[in-house]
């Protein structure tokens, strides 16, 4: 695949950076529709998922300078590089402090909470898509060896630098198996956002969706690194896909004295 979109110069633009750039710009354009939607400020919610991205973005970077001080005391301009590693480990550090981030900031501008996460449902799956697309190109979060028909085969020493890629080898394009189940949650829960009987439903779907995508996809996920729980049953990430539905069950849970307005109005 493609590592190194393409170069400008002597720069390289990598592929999951460009990707993972597209989906947050297409995030950001679909938060301003879908909180119109559900009858939120557009220009707070796109102000909260840009102090969520940094905040995320910040935490990633942090945790890979302290996991490896010794060796960027020795060879600063590692640092440049530290934007090409991939791991299950920063993802989940970002994901929580992109959370903490975005509460703070609906507290601190008084955004209902379950609106605002119904509103950001369709978009946060959407970028979520893009970046397993980048991961596809990058080699990052690769599959297992296979044999069907479509099987990726990357050469380029850059993905086994960066993400540890096998070169060579025949493997599962999980990353576009991910990438096409997002897509479809995107779609669904942009469908659903109009019939939701209370706020947190289209959130709850989201919850119970990505989890479900998360755990059968990391089926075909080769399992270097990404701890393996309960003598293998289970890898961290499914672990996580598992509180991820059980959370988005407890928020559709129907809920007393939240029902959506329109419900009320209409009877």
């Amino acid at each position: 695949m493609h590592p190194v979109l393409f170069h400008v110069g002597s720069i390289l633009i990598p592929a999951y950076g460009a990707l993972a750039a597209l989906g947050v710009l297409l995030a950001l354009l679909l938060a301003s529709r879908t909180a119109r939607k559900v009858g939120v400020d557009p220009d707070r919610v796109r102000n909260l998922c840009i102090a969520a991205l940094f905040a995320a973005l910040l935490s990633q970077r942090l945790l890979l300078v302290l996991a490896n001080w010794s060796e960027l005391r020795r060879h600063p301009s590692w640092l440049l590089g530290l934007g090409m590693i991939h791991h299950p480990l920063t993802t989940a550090a970002g994901a929580l402090a992109g959370l903490g981030s975005a509460v703070l900031y609906a507290r601190w501008k008084r955004l209902p909470l379950m609106t605002t996460a119904d509103a950001l449902a369709p978009p946060f799956a959407l970028g979520l898509a893009f970046e397993q697309l980048g991961a596809l190109l990058a080699g990052s979060g690769y599959g297992t060896e296979a044999s069907v028909r479509w099987a990726v085969t990357y050469t380029d020493p850059l993905a086994a630098r960066w993400s540890g890629t096998p070169l060579g080898i025949p493997l599962h394009p999980v990353q576009a198996y991910a990438a096409l189940a997002f897509l479809t949650l995107s779609i669904l829960l942009l469908a659903a956002l109009p019939a939701r009987r209370q706020e947190g439903d289209a959130f709850g779907l989201a919850l119970l969706g990505i989890g479900v995508a998360v755990f059968i996809t990391e089926l075909w996920r080769d399992p270097e690194g990404r701890w393996a729980l309960l003598g293998g049953a289970l890898d961290g990430p499914q672990a996580a896909a598992v509180l991820l539905v059980l959370a988005g069950g407890m928020v559709l849970l129907e809920r007393k004295g939240v029902r959506v307005r329109n419900e009320a109005e209409h009877g």
